[in-house]
């Protein structure tokens, strides 16, 4: 995740949380499917919540994920903030 200090899983799992579904060219499922969900009439923040969960338990194994919260910031460009409560597994 980083050229250097890899060691942290705090800092990986945050990474993860950050990166869209299909912009990791050769893991194209690594990421959230943001994209998918917002403006979709689903419960995004819902879906949001647990694909973060699930990619944080999948690419990241150091960690465990207690919750997820997720909050729109910016409803009219389609912004949400994503919060991980992590424990180290």
């Amino acid at each position: 995740m980083l050229s250097k200090g890899n060691a942290n899983p705090a800092i990986c799992a945050n990474n993860l949380a950050r990166i869209s579904r299909g912009e990791v060219v050769y893991d194209r499922i690594q990421g959230v499917k943001f994209a998918d969900l917002i403006g979709s009439g689903v419960d995004a923040q819902k879906e949001i919540a647990e694909d973060t969960a699930w990619m944080i338990g999948a690419y990241e194994p150091r960690v465990v994920v207690r919750g997820v919260s997720v909050a729109t910031t910016d409803a009219a460009l389609g912004n949400v903030s994503v919060r991980v409560d992590l424990a180290e597994g």
